[in-house]
């Protein structure tokens, strides 16, 4: 990506010289790799973590509660993962305040916490082994940079722009909180069957997915893309499938327990989003979807 000329957000808080308090889980006998395989498999699919860890440690491995360690240095206020992250959130305030202008609303944009072992958010303490999330309780996106650059080596999703995929899908869920769709999801979730529910909260995320391709195409448009950047977030899009992730796991597939959506179904609407850079086109609730 093109971000030598782009500002940073001021929205950035770096808590990774903090400790994050409470506790974590360890990687007991998984190591990196599958500590990443479980991390990736429990933030995709909405699997509780201890269970994403026993189910890749083939249901013999136990997970050992421990206290993050403490970060040993201060994050250089320069670091360059931090700017990018920075550049990338302010691209998607530009992107999404210049929609809600059109649409006759001012947008609020989120909070982005950089963390290194785990943070006490409105939604509770999470670990950085969860993955990036986004908290609607106090409006502020959650990553760990460390962990997420680890996640995307290991699925295969590298490169600055399926980074940046991963930052504008959490801006997804922000916009849905603005506009109520999460509230509703969430309240016709509490209703319904596992599969039901399940099934919600694919439609969710997809089009999170799909707004995140709303804003790659005003980014495109800007400038700010290079060769090779659409094809590094649909191989992005396509790695964090749940199809993918549990084959990763080495589990049966179930479309049932899908809750974020197949690899097929994020880069198509990413895809969506992507082609036509409008918002509204990302109606994933409707009965075609």
């Amino acid at each position: 990506m093109r971000l030598d000329d782009q500002r940073e957000s001021d929205n950035v808080d770096d808590q990774r010289g903090q400790s994050g308090g409470g506790g974590g889980f360890g990687m007991g006998r998984l190591g990196i790799v599958g500590l990443i395989i479980a991390g990736g498999l429990s933030y995709f699919t909405g699997m509780d973590f201890s269970t994403a860890v026993r189910l890749v440690e083939g249901g013999q491995g136990v997970v050992q509660q421990v206290r993050p360690q403490q970060p040993t240095t201060t994050p250089n206020a320069r670091d360059p993962e931090k700017v990018f992250a920075s550049k990338v959130l302010a691209s998607t305030e530009d992107v999404w305040s210049a929609y809600f202008q059109r649409a006759g609303q001012r947008y609020q944009p989120p909070r982005l916490v950089l963390f290194r072992g785990g943070v006490n958010t409105a939604c509770g303490y999470s670990q950085s082994a969860i993955g990036p999330f986004y908290c609607p309780g106090d409006s502020r996106l959650f990553i760990d940079l460390d962990f997420l650059t680890a996640l995307q080596n290991k699925l295969g999703a590298q490169g600055d722009f399926a980074r940046a995929y991963v930052i504008a899908h959490e801006v997804g869920h922000h916009v849905q909180n603005l506009l109520g769709t999460s509230t509703k999801v969430h309240s016709a979730q509490q209703s319904a069957s596992k599969a039901a529910a399940n099934a919600l909260s694919v439609k969710l995320e997809l089009q999170a997915d799909c707004y995140a391709g709303a804003w790659g195409h005003a980014a495109a448009k800007a400038g700010l893309l290079e060769t090779g950047d659409l094809d590094e977030a649909i191989k992005a899009a396509s790695a964090v499938g749940d199809d993918s992730l549990m084959h990763s796991a080495n589990q049966q597939v179930v479309p049932d327990a899908f809750t974020h959506g197949s690899s097929e179904q994020r880069m198509h609407w990413f895809k969506v989003g992507m082609d036509s850079g409008n918002p509204s086109q990302c109606n994933t609730f409707g009965k075609d979807s």
